[in-house]
Order: C-alpha cells, then sequence, then structure tokens
C-alpha cells in the first residue's frame, strides 16, 4: 500500500488521492458551541448560462496514422481549455474579459477616475462597491432595483482530442488518440456574447457599508464532427495524415452577486485541528491557531470568569485551600487568612466553628462561646529564706 498524507491508498499505482475535510463531529452536542464570524452576505444573486458557436473546416490533427492502419470509428471527441501555467498572460489561453455596465447605480471612483475594486473571497480584487439613491424604497423596507449589461469577450484556443478505433489488415484493433489545438477567437477579433440582468440592491444609508458587486464567469467546451457522419467530416491522407471539419460549442455560466459585510452567530464544534504528520526526530511542535476558549474550563479551572468584580466568588469559603488557588491573587491578601482580623464578624460568618477550632482567639465573635484565657504554666520559683 500506498501512503500520501496520511491517506492510506489500497493500490500502490493509484494516481488520485481523498482529500481530507479536517471536521470531525463526535455527535455529542455538548461538544458544539457558537462562534462569532465576520463574512460577506449575498444579499441578491443572478446566474447566466451562455453559449457560442464556432465551425472549423478541416483541422489537422497529430500524430499521423501508423502505416497500414484504417480508421474503423470515431470512439470518442473531447475537448477542453488550453492554459499555460508557466505563462498566464498567454495569448492561447482561453480567458473571458468581462466587462459590465451599471442602470440605477454607480461604481465608487477616486480622484483619478477609477473604479474602486476590494479584495473578494477569491484573494484577488475582484468586488467593486456600489452606491445609489435608495431612500425611496428604503421607507417601504424594500430594496432598489439596478439593471446591468453584460459583454463577454472569448479569446484563446481550446485542445481537441480524437479517440479514433484502428484496424490492420489481420483486423486488430488498437485505440488511437490524435490531438488538435484550435483557435476560437483573437483579441483583434473576439467572439463576444451579451445578455441583460436586473438586480435588487440593499440601502446604502442605515449601514456601515456600501454594498458591493461581484461577477465570476467560468467556461467549458464540447465539440462534434460537423454533420456527425465520420465518412464525410473526416479525412485521411496518404501519409497517415488527420484533418476534420468540426462545430465547437462554448459553455459560459455567470454569476453576479451583491455583497453586504455582516456579522454571523454560527454553531460549531470548535477550532480545526489537523493530525500531523509523525516526525522521529522532534518530539514537540508549535501552534498554528490559538486555543478554543470555552466558559466550562475557565470555571473549572479559575472558578469565575467574571474579573475583579467577582471577587467573592472563589472566596466563599475563606478557610478553604482553594481561596489560596492562583487565579485568585486578588482574593489571597483578604481570605486566605480567615483570622487576620479575629474581632470582626466575618471571620464566624465565613467559616463558622472551624474557624474558632484553628486556634483564633475570637471572643468577641458570635459563633462560639468565649474561651477562658489560658495562663502558660510558670516554672516553680525558689522561697527566699
Amino acid at each position: 500500500m500506498s501512503c500520501f498524507g496520511n491517506r492510506v491508498s489500497t493500490d500502490l499505482y493509484q494516481n488520485c488521492c481523498n482529500a481530507n475535510t479536517l471536521c470531525e463531529f463526535s455527535g455529542c452536542l455538548d461538544d458544539v458551541v457558537t462562534e462569532p464570524l465576520y463574512v460577506q452576505k449575498v444579499y441578491d444573486a443572478v446566474l447566466f448560462n451562455l453559449q457560442g458557436m464556432k465551425t472549423v473546416q478541416n483541422q489537422t490533427f497529430e500524430p499521423r496514422l501508423p502505416r497500414d492502419y484504417r480508421v474503423k470509428r470515431v470512439i470518442d471527441i473531447r475537448c477542453r481549455r488550453f492554459f499555460n501555467p508557466e505563462n498566464v498572460d498567454d495569448d492561447r489561453n482561453l480567458k473571458l474579459d468581462v466587462n459590465t455596465s451599471i442602470s440605477g447605480a454607480t461604481f465608487l471612483q477616486n480622484a483619478q477616475g477609477e473604479q474602486l475594486r476590494v479584495v473578494g473571497p477569491d484573494g484577488s480584487f475582484s468586488e467593486r462597491i456600489l452606491y445609489a439613491e435608495t431612500s425611496e424604497c428604503d421607507e417601504k423596507c424594500m430594496g432598489t432595483p439596478i439593471f446591468g449589461t453584460q459583454n463577454i469577450c472569448i479569446t484563446g484556443n481550446v485542445l481537441v482530442y480524437l479517440d479514433l478505433l484502428l484496424c490492420d489488415r489481420c483486423n486488430n484493433e488498437t485505440v488511437f488518440t490524435v490531438c488538435a489545438e484550435v483557435n476560437i477567437a483573437d483579441k483583434s477579433q473576439p467572439l463576444v456574447l451579451t445578455n441583460f440582468f436586473e438586480m435588487c440592491m440593499p440601502s446604502v444609508h442605515d449601514t456601515a457599508f456600501l454594498p458591493r458587486f461581484t461577477e465570476f464567469c467560468n467556461i467549458a467546451c464540447e465539440t462534434r464532427l460537423a454533420t456527425n457522419n465520420m465518412g464525410r467530416d473526416l479525412c485521411i491522407g496518404t501519409n497517415g495524415e488527420v484533418s476534420g471539419n468540426l462545430i465547437i460549442a462554448l459553455c459560459v455560466t455567470c454569476e453576479k452577486k451583491i455583497i453586504v459585510p455582516v456579522q454571523l452567530c454560527v454553531l460549531s464544534t470548535g477550532f480545526t485541528q489537523i493530525q500531523p504528520q509523525q516526525n522521529p526526530v522532534c518530539t514537540t511542535f508549535p501552534t498554528l491557531f490559538p486555543q478554543q476558549i470555552k466558559v466550562s474550563d475557565t470555571l473549572e479551572n479559575c472558578g469565575s470568569v467574571a474579573g475583579d468584580s467577582d471577587c467573592n466568588c472563589g472566596c466563599k469559603d475563606p478557610c478553604k485551600d482553594d481561596c489560596c488557588d492562583p487565579c485568585h491573587d486578588h482574593c489571597k491578601d483578604e481570605c486566605c487568612d480567615p483570622c487576620h482580623d479575629h474581632c470582626k464578624d466575618d471571620c464566624c460568618d465565613s467559616c463558622g466553628s472551624d474557624c474558632c477550632d484553628n486556634g483564633c482567639d475570637n471572643s468577641g465573635c458570635d459563633c462560639a462561646p468565649p474561651r477562658p484565657p489560658h495562663r502558660p504554666n510558670r516554672p516553680n520559683r525558689p522561697q527566699p529564706r
């Protein structure tokens, strides 16, 4: 068996892995606590599905077919986006350039006329701040409608794969895959998709934060033979060159949100603690996050969490050892010695007869009858002659 990140795989040659969710719940509700979170709330959102088409003729595929093989049929056609991880600015990368304009509201701008952008959940400056006159709808406790126009410019390339079933002279079949990089559009002439939308905007006068506008899109591609006929759409050259006629469908999903910062109270099982990988050298390791603080733990260890104003909570019985606990330094000087002032009633009121039995001369107290004065024994002196 192979082990990857403390997650054992049953197959030594398995190329995939299982993720660790990091969260566990014992099923006991005593472990559930409330946690305040400062997050972004989605006030309104709209979702769009858009599609574009691209036709390709005589597209060349690579590599060439092996000699003395013929194509029996097409098993599968696949398509995926082209992406160069070593250069995100590569013109061949399939990109979406979203341009959105708003009617009924404005995006905040600085003195240079640039729109203000703030950091979104994706960690980039993907949110813009909205402002509109919402007083009319604020009186009705309702949102203010705004309208927008969206233009999506698609540029870049896609990769198309053909899985071909080949057959040799002896009718031995084998699967052979060919690939082609197909250009969808250039920056000079992008493929443009347009749509309109309406959203609801919250009040901008009753809150400390103005609402934010964010949008994000994702694109996928599907492809097929132009007429779904291998004999008409697929051409095999004398040297094994493969070319074909394709129709590529570009499937775009876009979502737009209006977000407001809020505080939420959620139920939680505490801070996440991941099991570390074992290391035979080090015996202890530092923590990454602060420890979870529970009221029950504080009461058990320190007796009180109310502070100095609740000093008497830990000193109800000053004759007990828990009064002198290090957590009660503010009470130690007053309570740990129950007879520091044996003429006061609080000594007897707090301890009763226990205080009187400790040898304190509390004749002025009401907790016990007064004791006769004790005279020490004196040694016999010789009588004068």
